[in-house]
């Protein structure tokens, strides 16, 4: 048992000869659960469950670390988690380099600058150190991700063997310790707003991401490696494990050619090293797991031995974020939760740096050639026009806020933002002086596009996707961006932007229309009202104001670009007070929040929310509420889910009757129903609410949709020939009587991004129906806290009649 092993271990020495007996050593005992009424000691979700060391016993022994080691660096990020924990960065390199971080740094910001003498200076100094990033545990059940950085960090900190010594003769190493503080307390996939950090790096709506992303921005890193469990037998009995790179479809915006010439022979030593090591395994828990670590040959390594299904597609995973920095990215799937899955963990990331040791030369010169074919545009393997020559991202004179955020999102990324220094023209379109100007000739070319461009079809590109397929940031957060053609004569002055200055404007003296034209504008309107502000609201979701705010309407305009003007209040605007607005809670079911993208949807736009979970509705019904949202699987209304889903669900077939009951009462007594998703809608038809049929596309069917939204003051902002976003498509048909608010649009092409089999069934047909007091919407307008655009879909259903 491991208990008495880490009982029986008292020298750090060992180490040396035996790396996986560090994986028990005293110095990283762990917390019992019985210790603290906060940690839990696992998840219902793993099929093993093992004493992994708790987060509240990890700040204290990385002090002790950097205390003992002239090798260590550690810091607290700036950032803390979304429930206020800390995030910790531990740095380890030889101590003569440690004083030279900064110099290591300017070095890699040269690789952007000066990419052809950056290359040149490495000829010169093959010397130089790495920078390696490991990623513990940005899934908090996976927790031994986490378990093998702490026992590198005590390797790389402490030993002195010719391996260790080696490896940091070529190496810095970085070690994002706990990626999801949250989710390791909670026994939780997600973090503490319910978002899957591992879905967020396009968005980068979490302060664990932004955390991520200023130390991949810093370093540059050459390696990463994510650090995940768990993949039992994709590869078979002999193979258990996985390690990237990916199989097709590859985003075209990477330079694949020079990332495949290295990523899997880097996997293959990973594999390498951990079949060397199967000796060492104990096999704790093969009778019931299956997987047999001391007769195993290798590992699923994804490229080599699929074709399909583990795609390195969008740009929302960690490693394939990272790919656009220049690194090689890699997620590294342990077989199982237990110390064995730890040391396969340990071993992998250990093959990773014997080979980057061995090839480091060549490896950083090819990423620096990433960054020179974008300075120099020059994409030798892509088809001649795929990158346009610059982005206009012309200013909105009536709401700028979702542009600055776009503008300021890029900066934060490493990307450079240009201004133009007087009015011009493109196209036969003038543009004022100050309209930004994202020029593709520079280093990370192929991040600024992934975000800007609208995407493509890729239906019949691939039998399957593993996640989103579409995300484009200006049609997903409602902001233009103009494509200039890379043939096209363009030539604009301009000056770079370094940062963002935000301030509204007020203009007159009052009565205010607030316009319904972003996510902040409508948070301005809820803000007033929280205040106790009366407003009104006309058909076409603007907001108006009395003369008595101007002085609070002055304070939040110098947080948000929004133009307030003067204007009358029209005779038929409704005057709306404050909404109560209630969510169905999921608390995890199969390891995720589906409701926590529209729950911080909500948030965002200003509402108060209240979160209910179905046992808590079943038994004290939904209390005084306005209006009700669904925006989840329809399990959670079930009484028949798995042992792990259980809590999340309903608990027998009398508490469902309970809920279904209090629901209809609501809708009876005048609440608002409002059912978001596929799982939303076929909720609301099982409880009786309507009798409208939900049809469905695939449940990993996703992407960009063209919508025609009809006139009403539940589409107010959108028109005819807009946009929205599907995932788990949905429509409807026996819609009889019913207001249709909005049909997917009525051509072949309307499925204008991602991937959808079969897409044709649902064009043309109904996606937002108004029936009584239940409104059915087959998009996912909250989706991940990503689809800024369609907030507003929300709001209008909030205030809505």
């Amino acid at each position: 048992m491991k208990k008495q092993l880490i009982a029986s271990i008292t020298s750090l020495a060992i180490l040396s000869a035996t790396p996986f007996n560090v994986l028990a050593t005293d110095s990283w005992k762990n917390v019992n659960v019985n210790e603290t009424n906060v940690e839990q000691g696992g998840s219902l979700f793993n099929s093993e469950n093992y004493d992994f060391v708790k987060y509240s016993h990890i700040e204290k022994k990385l002090q002790q670390v950097a205390k003992e080691s002239k090798r260590v660096t550690y810091e607290k990020s700036t950032y803390t988690s979304s429930k206020g924990e800390p995030m910790y960065v531990v740095t380890i390199s030889n101590p003569d380099a440690k004083g030279k971080f900064g110099y290591y740094k300017g070095l890699r910001k040269k690789m952007l600058k000066s990419p052809e003498k950056a290359q040149d200076f490495i000829d010169k100094h093959p010397d130089l150190k790495v920078p390696v990033m490991i990623n513990g545990s940005i899934h908090g059940t996976e927790f031994i991700g986490t378990d093998a950085v702490l026992q590198l960090i005590e390797r790389f900190a402490t030993q002195n063997d010719q391996e260790t010594n080696a490896i940091l003769e070529d190496h810095i190493l970085i070690f994002n310790v706990v990626a999801n503080p949250d989710g390791r307390i909670d026994a939780t996939r997600f973090n503490g707003n319910g978002i899957d950090l591992n879905r967020d790096f396009i968005t980068q709506s979490q302060a664990e991401t932004k955390h991520t992303v200023d130390l991949i921005t810093e370093w540059n890193p050459m390696v990463f490696l994510d650090l995940h469990g768990y993949v039992k037998g994709y590869g078979g009995p002999s193979k258990p494990g996985l390690i990237e790179p990916c199989t097709p479809p590859h985003n075209p915006n990477y330079e694949y050619d020079l990332f495949s010439k290295w990523s899997l022979d880097q996997a293959k030593s990973m594999e390498s090293e951990i079949v060397s090591q199967r000796d060492h395994y104990e096999n704790t828990n093969t009778s019931t797991s299956k997987v047999d670590y001391q007769n195993m040959e290798g590992t699923y390594i994804p490229l080599r031995d699929d074709t399909a299904g583990w795609d390195d597609y969008p740009p929302i995973f960690t490693p394939m974020y990272a790919m656009y920095h220049g690194a090689y990215g890699y997620t590294l799937e342990a077989p199982t939760n237990d110390w064995d899955g730890v040391k396969w963990t340990y071993d992998a990331v250990m093959g990773a740096l014997k080979f980057s040791s061995n090839n480091k030369t060549d490896m950083v010169k090819d990423q620096i050639e990433i960054f020179k074919r974008g300075v120099n545009f020059d994409h030798p393997f892509h088809q001649e026009g795929f990158f346009p020559k610059a982005y206009i991202l012309p200013e909105n004179d009536l709401d700028n806020s979702t542009l600055q955020k776009a503008v300021k999102h890029l900066l934060d990324n490493d990307i450079e933002v240009t201004e133009a220094k007087k009015e011009f023209s493109y196209n036969g379109k003038t543009y004022q002086g100050g309209s930004y100007i994202v020029w593709l000739d520079q280093a990370k070319a192929g991040l600024a596009n992934t975000m800007l461009w609208d995407g493509e079809n890729i239906t019949e590109d691939t039998p399957a996707m593993y996640d989103i397929s579409a995300w484009s940031l200006p049609e997903l957060w409602g902001f233009e961006a103009v494509e200039v053609n890379a043939k096209d004569s363009f030539s604009v002055k301009t000056s770079k932007v370094t940062a963002i200055q935000t301030k509204g404007t007020l203009n007159g003296n009052g009565p205010y229309l607030i316009p319904n034209s972003s996510v902040q504008s409508v948070s301005l309107a809820n803000q007033l009202i929280n205040k106790g502000f009366s407003l009104n609201r006309d058909n076409d979701g603007n907001f108006y104001v009395s003369a008595d705010a101007k002085s609070e309407l002055s304070n939040l305009l110098t947080k948000v670009d929004v133009t307030v003007d003067t204007k009358i209040i029209p005779n038929d605007a409704q005057k709306v007070g404050r909404q109560v607005v209630t969510i169905l809670r999921d608390g995890g079911m199969n390891k995720s929040q589906s409701h926590s993208g529209t729950h911080l949807a909500l948030k965002r736009l200003g509402f108060i929310v209240e979160e209910r979970t179905p046992r808590e509705i079943a038994e004290n019904g939904i209390g005084d509420t306005d209006v009700f949202i669904y925006n989840g699987t329809s399990r959670l209304i079930s009484y028949q889910n798995s042992n792990a889903n259980k809590e999340f669900g309903l608990e027998n077939v009398a508490q469902y009757e309970k809920f279904k009951k209090h629901i209809n009462e609501f809708v009876d007594n005048s609440g608002k129903f409002v059912a978001l998703g596929a799982g939303g809608s076929q909720a609301a038809t099982q409880l009786g609410l309507t009798s409208i049929v939900t049809k469905t596309g695939g449940s990993s069917s996703n992407g960009i949709v063209k919508v025609d939204y009809k006139d009403s003051p539940f589409t107010a902002g959108y028109q005819q020939n807009d946009l929205g976003f599907v995932y788990y498509p949905a429509w409807y048909s026996n819609v009889g009587s019913a207001e249709v608010l909005a049909n997917y649009e009525a051509t072949e092409d309307f499925f204008a991004a991602g991937h959808w089999k079969d897409y044709q069934q649902a064009q043309g047909q109904p996606v937002m129906v108004k029936d009584e007091n239940v409104l059915l919407v087959g998009m996912e307008p909250g989706f991940r806290d990503h689809t800024d655009f369609l907030f507003r879909i929300i709001s209008n259903a909030v205030y809505s009649k």
